[in-house]
């Protein structure tokens, strides 16, 4: 099989001039596509690796950016640009179809099937799309349970899967119980799985900065949610063969 390529792709979102991670797979055809947020301290090797492993898998993968190139070590920096972000739907849209033009504009990507992932403040870019009426095929979300309102979140063209930890201090019993109700009311296909004993961020590895209490890395929940998501786009997004 032909290696995958990368490379970095810079475009304008939000009024700053943002640096994404584009993985292309094997071959030279356009096939299936996918949007990856990043969780909210920014894009990391986290993110360039999930990029490289729907690459690996044959889609075309572009881990989008939040900040403007910026990685935030310390929370209260990430909580100082995520939280009004997370409060206006119209910025976390303009982020996020900024980053589907890039994908779409890619020649190997087939505009017609594309997929949205992502994490905690990437996860509410990808719900965002949905609501914004963006083409997708599927919606994958972790520990980004947030609201829109029915009539906003009736525009979401496909199926939602969203996943958050049992012990999520952020995404509590309260708002799955909202997000989901919201959505069965706006008629989305839509599924919730819960990681028993998981907290806020679970499938974010360990890293050398500091955390706050009620997030913690879960190995074993964050392989099981990785290969949901796979599933997802398998069946919503699949690969030609």
């Amino acid at each position: 099989m032909t290696e995958i390529r990368t490379r970095a792709v810079t475009y304008a979102a939000d009024g700053l001039d943002m640096t994404g991670y584009l993985a292309l797979p094997g071959g030279s055809g356009p096939g299936p596509a996918v949007l990856i947020g990043p969780e909210g301290p920014g894009v990391s090797d986290v993110e360039r690796g999930r990029a490289e492993a729907l690459a690996e898998l044959g889609y075309v993968a572009l881990a989008f950016d939040l900040h403007g190139g910026r990685y935030f070590r310390e929370p209260e920096d990430m909580n100082a640009r995520c939280l009004p972000l997370l409060a206006d739907a119209g910025r976390l849209r303009g982020i996020g179809r900024a980053a589907l033009d890039v994908l779409t504009a890619e020649p190997r990507t087939d505009a017609g099937r594309i997929g949205a992932i992502g994490y905690g403040t990437g996860g509410a870019v990808a719900l965002e799309l949905g609501r914004d009426g963006a083409p997708l095929k599927a919606i994958g979300t972790i520990n980004a349970l947030m609201t829109g309102g029915v009539a906003e979140s009736a525009r979401i063209r496909c199926p939602v899967w969203a996943g958050v930890g049992s012990e999520d201090p952020i995404m509590t019993p309260a708002r799955r119980e909202a997000f989901t109700t919201e959505l069965q009311q706006a008629a989305v296909d839509w599924r919730l799985t819960v990681y028993g004993g998981a907290h806020h961020a679970f499938p974010y590895p360990p890293v050398d900065h500091p955390t706050v209490p009620g997030v913690a890395f879960h190995p074993a929940h964050a392989a099981r949610a990785w290969r949901d998501v796979v599933a997802l786009l398998g069946e919503c997004v699949p690969v030609d063969n």
